[in-house]
């Protein structure tokens, strides 16, 4: 029988090695592997087998949703767990919309972690009390938090536009071209009634979506 094997894919190694470390405890016949990268997770996702794998949302290359939604751009079916600094109230909703089968944040309990991988390789969801409280208030009030607002495409143009990024540069990492993000960017702009770059970057700061 083959055995379980869980993708731990984020940009810091303590937290790979702990996240490792504390799994490797309580699921001694699993194998590990490592991403470092945006980019190293979609090659290691796509040409090798995994029964999971735990992604954070920043990465140098890219962030956690580009990368879930180039799941669907090539059909990788391996369930997502995402593990991230960000509190819940702020990128769980949706990254839960956006196919992942979970959501832990990074200062969760030992335990958290061991239930949440347990839940997801059981076929289940792993969504906490408090994720299931905002899943149900975006239901009754889908404007409650401003920025969910946004599609997928222009928030992520607005995370990169939070760390300083430039449009050219912003076009290059997405691989889109510079009128789309300037249009991306005008979207942003008009949908959140922001006035420039500085309005976004302090909005992004304000609200914790970035790794500072």
């Amino acid at each position: 029988m083959r055995k379980k094997r869980i993708l731990i894919a984020d940009d810091h190694v303590a937290i790979r090695v702990g996240v490792k470390y504390i799994l490797t405890n309580e699921f001694p016949q699993f194998e590990f592997g490592e991403a470092q990268s945006a980019r190293e997770t979609i090659a290691r996702l796509s040409g090798e087998s995994w029964d999971l794998v735990i992604l954070d949302i920043n990465f140098p290359d890219s962030n956690g949703l580009e990368v879930l939604n180039r799941f669907k751009d090539l059909n990788i079916k391996i369930p997502s767990l995402i593990f991230s600094i960000h509190a819940e109230d702020q990128m769980a909703v949706r990254c839960i919309r956006a196919g992942a089968m979970g959501y832990l944040n990074k200062n969760a309990g030992y335990d958290d972690l061991v239930q949440a991988v347990n839940q997801i390789l059981k076929g289940g969801k792993y969504i906490p009390y408090e994720i299931g409280n905002l899943l149900a208030n975006e239901l009754i009030n889908p404007y409650l938090i401003t920025h969910s607002v946004l599609s997928d495409r222009e928030f992520q143009v607005m995370l990169h536009i939070g760390a300083g990024k430039s449009v050219s540069e912003i076009a290059s990492e997405m691989d889109l071209s510079i009128s789309t993000i300037n249009t991306y960017r005008t979207r942003i702009l008009k949908k959140m009634n922001l006035k420039n770059n500085a309005s976004v970057i302090n909005y992004t700061i304000k609200n914790g979506l970035l790794e500072l």
